[in-house]
């Protein structure tokens, strides 16, 4: 998950699709066993992996 710091919209893109601005990894999130985001954080994973590939 990435996060605008302009207008705080969490996307998985590199540009905000709302204001334009760069967009940022945030800290990362406290373990948790249900975690709601890992679906998530995991596409990214992957999809940084493929793009790097």
């Amino acid at each position: 998950m990435r996060k605008c710091l302009k207008c705080g919209t969490y996307t998985l893109k590199e540009i905000c699709p709302k204001c334009g601005e760069k967009t940022v990894i945030p800290k990362p999130p406290k373990f948790s066993l249900e975690d709601r985001w890992g679906k998530y954080r995991r596409m990214l994973k992957r999809a940084l992996k493929n793009k790097k590939a």
